[in-house]
């Protein structure tokens, strides 16, 4: 089974985990890219979850609502997946980095790799990073709210051609509830472990 994350929630670890919806397994990093945060990993045996699938046709627009699944602050909040929703604020992030979008849903450590879903439940991208609210306050003297970013889904897409891993596609055209999509993705996300 593979499964993709950031570069950032793996990196440097000698000892790498998976568990969630699945038996806790030892995976090995299959391929990365640094600039782009993106990792994939490969856990042996006969894991299974059903693949979520990626956006087919033209992206989000800014404005749209989006759904990110993931494990903020594992030991610390619950530990099932965290569902939290927002929208698609920007289509590029900081300095106009194209690679990203900018989204509003409340994102914390533990959240990055972790998939971003449109309202269809397609794959949008893979939440990254949050922007340190204090040190541009410590700047600005404001402190930003829900200032958050994926990679885009494209990017991730072109990712997973590059290394010839198959992914599905569907097009974005019902309207699902943020709770129907979450419990799809919950059985599709795993919590990835780093020692």
């Amino acid at each position: 089974m593979d499964t993709l994350t950031n570069y950032r929630v793996v990196k440097g670890c000698s000892d790498i985990s998976i568990s969630g919806p699945v038996p806790e397994a030892k995976v090995a990093i299959l391929a990365s890219d640094p600039p782009a945060d993106l990792a994939l990993l490969h856990a042996a045996g006969s894991l299974s979850v059903n693949p979520l699938r990626f956006r087919e046709g033209p992206g989000p627009r800014a404005g749209d609502g989006i759904v990110a699944i993931g494990f903020p602050l594992h030991g610390v909040l619950a530990s099932e997946p965290n569902v939290t929703t927002g929208t698609v604020s920007a289509l590029a992030g900081m300095r106009n980095d194209d690679r990203y979008v900018q989204i509003t849903a409340p994102v914390q450590p533990g959240n990055s790799g972790g998939p971003l879903l449109d309202m269809s439940g397609n794959v949008v991208g893979v939440v990254s990073a949050k922007l340190d609210a204090l040190k541009l306050a410590s700047v600005t003297g404001d402190v930003p709210e829900n200032v958050n970013f994926a990679v885009k889904y494209l990017i991730v897409r072109n990712f997973l051609d590059t290394h010839a891993v198959r992914y599905e596609t569907s097009p974005s055209t019902a309207q699902l509830s943020a709770a129907d999509i979450a419990d799809r993705a919950k059985k599709s996300t795993v919590f990835v472990s780093c020692e």
